[in-house]
């Protein structure tokens, strides 16, 4: 099973499946005008849409993840099977925390919120055909907030607490691990920012950020993102 490649010389192929027709639409209308960018194909429900990813073979799919005939998680599970296999964002509301968790452990790219912005939206389209992450910050902080509340009390292996930040503290020992460029990553992770826009905010390059991302997952032991984005916060790089 591959990636499909993305080439430089032609647009970024999108599927938008979602069962609301003004949804599709305004997403439709925002991604035209973006240059570089073209709409192969569309579907109401998730059957169709793995349907139509096969005939398209799209670059980005924009999936809803509350679609009849099969739900959006059922659909990026079968849309990650695919060979070529498009790169997939879930398209959510505020609420969905428990599904955003499930598509990220299914292999999906990243989630965007439906009320982002147009900037946000095409920006995430380009970063997911990059292979980049997509997390919407606003989805970022209000699933972090709640993973944190949950486990607000529980102690790690060594007997403190799930949210110390003590340098004796587990979470202190993987944060202690990391480099000051590694931590400023960490810290960025935790807004919810693609790597592009790390790169922006550090003046460094994509091919850097992505080095650092994967140094900071190993030598914290996160398996994602959105968990190192967690630690970011239980260690008080953000607040």
């Amino acid at each position: 099973m591959t990636d499909l490649p993305v080439s430089d010389h032609r647009p970024i192929r999108v599927l938008l499946a979602d069962d609301e027709e003004l949804i599709r639409h305004g997403v439709r209308l925002i991604l035209r005008h973006a240059g570089g960018i073209e709409v192969v194909g569309e579907a109401s429900n998730g059957e169709e849409a793995v349907r139509v990813a096969g005939e398209t073979r799209p670059d980005v799919a924009l999936i809803d993840v509350r679609m009849p005939v099969l739900d959006g998680l059922a659909t990026i599970e079968r849309l990650l099977v695919l060979d070529p296999r498009p790169q997939v964002v879930m398209l959510t509301t505020f609420g969905d925390e428990k599904n955003v968790t499930r598509a990220l452990r299914s292999g999906a790219t990243g989630f965007l919120l439906k009320d982002d912005g147009p900037h946000e939206l095409i920006g995430a389209v380009r970063a997911a055909a990059a292979g980049d992450a997509v997390l919407s910050p606003k989805v970022t902080r209000n699933v972090i907030e709640r993973m944190l509340d949950g486990e607000a009390g529980k102690p790690w292996s060594d007997g403190t607490s799930a949210l110390a930040s003590e340098p004796g503290s587990v979470p202190g020992q993987r944060l202690a691990a990391l480099t000051g460029r590694e931590r400023d990553v960490l810290a960025l992770l935790g807004q919810g920012l693609a790597n592009a826009e790390i790169g922006r905010q550090l003046g460094i390059g994509v091919g850097t950020v992505k080095t650092h991302v994967s140094a900071v997952l190993v030598k914290t032991g996160t398996d994602s993102r959105v968990q190192a984005a967690v630690l970011a916060y239980r260690t008080g790089l953000l607040s």
